[in-house]
Parts: structure tokens; sequence; C-alpha cells
């Protein structure tokens, strides 16, 4: 566990100011799910998406399916 990670008392505070208060026994699970998205979310921010276009590009139903691999 990094010290950058949310403690339980940080979710709590957080989760009020934002106008949704949690019940105490919530507290660890609120962060425990804070810090996962946000470990998720760094690891998506190192992803180097290159050449790829932006999702506008992408028009449903015109993919061809085959079964190459």
């Amino acid at each position: 566990m990094s010290a950058a990670e949310l403690t339980p008392p940080e979710a709590a505070r957080w989760a009020d100011r934002a106008g949704l208060p949690l019940p105490a026994d919530r507290h660890t699970a609120a962060a425990a799910t804070a810090n996962h998205i946000h470990s998720v979310v760094a690891v998506l921010r190192e992803l180097d998406f290159g050449d790829t276009p932006p999702a506008a590009a992408y028009r449903a139903g015109e993919e061809r399916h085959d079964a190459a691999v």
C-alpha cells in the first residue's frame, strides 16, 4: 500500500463533502473501492494509444466479422 491511498476516514469525509454521507460500516469498503479505481486509472494513464482514433471515429456495424485471429 502506498502513502497516497485513501484511508477510511478520508473516504467518509470526501463522501460527506459530496453530499453522500456513509454509515460507519461502509467507510472501509468505500476507501478500498476508491483505491482500486485509482490504481486502474493509473494503469490506463500509462498506456500509449499512439495512432488509435478517438471513439467518435468508430462506426458500429461497419466492422467485418470473420474467424481470422
